[in-house]
């Protein structure tokens, strides 16, 4: 194949800029009108912001203790962040960051068709497929995730395992598992198909075998040690244990209820189910089964971050099975893939102009538009100082988590400063709403603080006296 063959057309580099920009400023402009939160951006500002100031990965807890993050998660990724944190001190880094990676996943699956469907035209119809897949366009919005960064990881990993680079795939697979403990099991469901699809049993059982490895010593021994003990993931999964062990005739009920039948759809009709002819969908089991057996309705849902291991490899199983289809049928496989992701982001993705077309998705369209009170909140938090250790209500906890200290408030502690929007719910407010309602009123009554702003709902107190 000639060299100016290999190169990706300009029409790719395009789509990819376009989703890195756009969503990039969709992401920046939903910061601004406070759509992001303490948990998650906050914490993952908090990790990047303590790297750069020689403490790798420290965060302050919902508890108000410093702590590590890996008793959270295993995604020492983030501490390759703190050097581009000294030219970009901004929470905007993250953002664009992950809408930049996201729109380079475009670029194996690009190779991926060319090479299996036999065009650079069917390279570029998945490629934009990627781009304009629903839940690929939701993960780019959902605030910032270590995890979404091996979505494209992972993609690359698998591009070069179906070139039999072993080298170029351990790299990205390396990568892909720095981003979330989770990740190597998809990464061990390609080492199943290397073995069994290509036979190289030998290297394909390392790789399988040494993924399992990663998440189990992740999940056991890392995370816990972290964690004074704990696993953090018991509780999501308490009900689908007790099932499992008493009446495990019943466990597939709780994963294919209506929930979740509707959530498999989201993610298989959008890539015109071209993902269910090629085994390497399989890889995806894992992560889908932890999804639906989930008590988190959130991850059940493509509209959060949970979806980003599952992306791979129904991605590249809709290339290598529409590569069947098109050798079996002749037909234009990457136009029909392409139509069904457009069809799919119009009625279910993220990309505010569908609000304005009938029946299009309506789904936070509006996120994205920096209202007066959002000006007024700016306005507030400017009166804070960027080092003092703060309280804050979640939607403004993202904007203070760059410094040593930031409480989740009604948590009080050692805090020089409050910040609370009455109008937006904290993190646990739509649970335990009265703690919150109730520190206000002490708050406004104690002679230890003083309300240095208050308009529109959004409170600012600085401590006047010693704790």
């Amino acid at each position: 194949m000639a060299r100016a063959d290999r190169r990706p057309p300009l029409a790719l580099w395009l789509g990819v800029g376009t989703f890195a920009a756009g969503f990039g400023a969709l992401s920046m402009l939903r910061h601004r009108s406070f759509e992001t939160g303490r948990f998650d951006l906050g914490n993952m500002v908090q990790a990047v912001w303590f790297t750069a100031h020689g403490h790798p990965l420290r965060v302050t807890n919902l508890r108000g203790e410093q702590v590590l993050r890996l008793g959270a998660h295993l995604d020492p990724v983030l501490m390759l962040f703190a050097p581009l944190w000294w030219l970009w001190p901004s929470p905007d880094l993250l953002l664009v960051a992950q809408s930049t990676a996201l729109a380079l996943g475009a670029l194996p699956v690009y190779r991926l068709a060319r090479k299996h469907v036999g065009s650079r035209r069917a390279g570029l119809g998945f490629a934009l497929t990627y781009l304009v897949y629903p839940a690929t366009t939701w993960l780019a919005l959902n605030e910032f995730h270590p995890g979404a960064l091996a979505t494209p990881a992972l993609l690359f990993a698998f591009w070069y395992l179906d070139e039999d680079r072993l080298v170029a795939f351990a790299v990205f697979a390396l990568l892909a598992a720095i981003c979330r403990e989770d990740m190597p099991l998809v990464i061990a469901g390609f080492g199943v198909w290397y073995a069994l699809a290509r036979g190289r049993r030998r290297e394909g059982g390392v790789i399988a075998a040494a993924s399992v490895a990663w998440t189990l010593v992740a999940v056991t021994l890392v995370i816990p040690q972290f964690r004074g003990g704990q696993t953090p993931f018991v509780g999501r999964y308490s009900e689908a244990r007790a099932t499992a062990l008493h009446h495990p005739w019943t466990l597939p009920g709780i994963a294919f209820d209506h929930i979740g039948v509707r959530y498999l759809l989201t993610l298989v009709l959008p890539l015109a189910g071209l993902c269910l002819l090629a085994p390497i969908a399989l890889a995806a089991l894992p992560p889908l089964a932890l999804n639906l057996l989930s008590a988190v309705p959130a991850q059940s849902s493509i509209h959060f971050h949970y979806t980003a291991a599952i992306i791979p490899p129904l991605v590249a199983a809709a290339v290598l099975g529409g590569a069947r289809v098109r050798e079996r049928v002749g037909a234009p496989v990457a136009s029909i893939a392409l139509m069904a992701a457009l069809i799919g982001n119009y009625l279910l993705g993220a990309i505010p102009l569908w609000n304005e077309l009938p029946h299009g998705d309506s789904l936070q369209s509006r996120a994205a538009v920096v209202t007066e009170h959002d000006r007024v909140t700016a306005q507030a938090l400017a009166l804070i100082p960027p080092h003092a250790p703060v309280s804050a209500t979640n939607s403004l906890g993202a904007h203070l988590s760059a410094r040593a200290r930031v409480l989740s408030f009604p948590y009080i502690e050692d805090a020089k400063w409050i910040a609370v929007d009455e109008t937006r719910p904290g993190y646990a407010d739509r649970l335990a709403p009265l703690p919150t309602a109730a520190q206000v009123v002490w708050l406004r009554h104690n002679p230890a603080w003083r309300l240095a702003f208050e308009r529109d709902g959004v409170l600012v107190f600085r401590r006047v006296l010693p704790p």
